[in-house]
């Protein structure tokens, strides 16, 4: 198989991390020069949603992994 047989978890893990990994840096550091339509800072609560789901994603597929 290519990639190995965990390919899905290993998608699903860098998925996962990306997300929360993203969204807290967007919340940490907001972007300098703002285009039309930008926010100045990203709405709160979906980017800790995003962070939470990305999160369980990522430890769900670690997981997988370790299993």
């Amino acid at each position: 198989m290519f990639l190995g047989e965990d390919l899905l978890s290993w998608l699903l893990l860098a998925l996962g991390a990306a997300m929360a990994v993203g969204n807290g840096m967007a919340l940490v550091r907001p972007p300098q020069q703002l285009e039309d339509g930008d926010l100045a800072r990203p709405p709160l609560w979906r980017s800790l949603l995003y962070i939470l789901l990305g999160t369980v994603a990522a430890l769900w597929a670690v997981a997988s992994l370790m299993g």
